[in-house]
């Protein structure tokens, strides 16, 4: 296809997955705000960033294996990729494990850690336990699986299964909360929605690859075997920095936390229901972004080196006009925006201030991420890595600190804007001596042949 036209395609369910994804982490934040209860939204939203770090661990086996599994199509290496799937899958279960026991046994140390205030321990400790302790395994392999799916071009079904999930969890959220579980367990309830959701959702994967595992590379069999020495390099190659990467972005949020907590438990329901509502170009930008992968991935394997470039040009076009567009409406609709999750006058106020700032990092952002992504599609995990950790350790949590000190809870808003826009101009660094040095010369090479 024409690239605009295969990058749509692709785009598209994902992107619309990632939206309602999008959903379904807000519809926590909405239900819990129901309650009027500052302290039960601040509970959730100090949660969150854990909660993400699964993302973290799914992103270790299904961004570095679904990577490699594009780029191994390209090469028309299928068994290996066969093997490479199976093995992603079992170590996404390994991981799960890992984390799940690991928050159950030094919970309290974590909330603490956090900044949950007597006001919010309970709440946020079962919002923790049924989201990350039972809902672990269904959560990361929920995630690992729809990246796989994406990585040999099933986007529909992957944005499928995906959307299942939080559709079900938008459902269930008030049944559990103001039905089954009494009052005062309405957070225990959201999360007990959310956890069960990911299991019918994961139950939807398992049965999508056995169906495919004759006609794709998908499979779940130990029976492939292990991949080869130079699969498993790439795969922690790739995987690792993305895992990283999440997980420097989750850092961030808890340190953007903590230093809220100082300013009282309004400020973090205030800016937690901010850090959600301002993910409508994040999450659009991620659906295009991990449409792009596959595609710049296998073209990269497969020496098509132009129309790599034109996947990452167009990919880059839509994202940034996404997020002109997504400004606009911030800015205008901030204050409904707020009072849909609650209706603590004091909380809207200043939530509203908050929204109306961070908004406007929203093209530096995914310009941040787009060159993260491509990377590694390109089995080039050092350089994505070296972008995450420039934006998140070099500048974002630095002027945190600093900001927080001189400005106040306004410093801490203001970051995100200044930190974005240094790494943007440093990402565009980056790619062009990439650029330089190693594709044009490739490209070259093959234009002789």
């Amino acid at each position: 296809m024409p690239v605009p036209k295969a990058l749509m395609t692709l785009a598209v369910p994902t992107v619309i997955s990632q939206l309602i994804l999008l959903l379904y982490n807000l519809a926590d934040t909405y239900f819990i705000g129901r309650t009027g209860n500052p302290y039960m939204v601040a509970a959730a939203s100090l949660i969150f960033p854990v909660y993400n770090i699964s993302i973290a661990f799914a992103n270790l086996f299904g961004t570095g294996g679904g990577s490699l599994i594009s780029r191994l199509l390209g090469l028309r290496k299928d068994e290996e990729a066969r093997k490479v799937c199976a093995f992603s899958f079992y170590c996404a279960i390994a991981a799960a494990v890992l984390f799940s026991a690991a928050v159950f046994l030094f919970m309290n140390p974590i909330l603490t850690a956090l900044g949950a205030s007597s006001n919010t321990f309970e709440y946020a400790r079962q919002y923790a336990f049924f989201t990350i302790v039972v809902g672990g395994i269904p959560t990361i392999l929920t995630i690992s699986m729809s990246m796989l799916m994406r990585s040999v071009g099933c986007a529909k079904e992957a944005g499928f299964g995906t959307s299942l999930g939080c559709l079900l969890n938008i459902g269930l959220d008030p049944l559990f909360m103001f039905v089954i579980l009494p009052k005062g367990m309405e957070v225990a309830g959201a999360a007990s929605a959310t956890m069960l959701s990911n299991v019918i959702s994961m139950c939807y994967f398992l049965i999508k690859f056995m169906k495919y595992r004759r006609a794709t590379v998908l499979t779940l069999s130990v029976r492939e075997g292990m991949p080869d020495a130079g699969s498993l390099k790439s795969i922690f190659a790739v995987g690792v920095p993305s895992a990283l990467t999440t997980f420097l972005y989750d850092a961030t949020n808890i340190v953007i936390d903590r230093l809220s907590a100082l300013h009282g438990d309004v400020a973090v329901a205030a800016i937690g229901i901010v850090l959600k509502a301002e993910r409508v170009p994040l999450n659009t930008g991620v659906g295009i972004c991990q449409a792009m992968m596959p595609l710049a991935g296998y073209n990269y394997s497969s020496g098509n080196y132009r129309r790599m470039r034109s996947v990452l040009n167009f990919s880059r076009l839509y994202g940034a006009a996404v997020s002109v567009i997504c400004i606009i409406l911030y800015e205008i609709f901030a204050v409904p925006i707020m009072g849909i999750f609650i209706s603590n006058a004091e909380t809207v106020a200043l939530g509203t201030d908050f929204l109306r700032v961070r908004c406007l990092a929203s093209i530096t952002m995914f310009l941040c991420f787009n060159f993260v992504f491509f990377f590694e599609a390109l089995g080039m995990g050092k350089i994505s890595l070296f972008l995450a950790v420039i934006r998140q350790i070099v500048f974002n949590i630095p002027l945190l600190f600093l900001l927080n000190s001189i400005f106040g809870m306004y410093g801490i808003i203001w970051t995100q804007l200044i930190a974005d826009a240094c790494t943007a101009v440093v990402s565009f660094w980056v790619y062009s001596r990439v650029s330089r040095k190693i594709l044009r010369p490739l490209e070259m090479k093959q234009a002789d042949q």
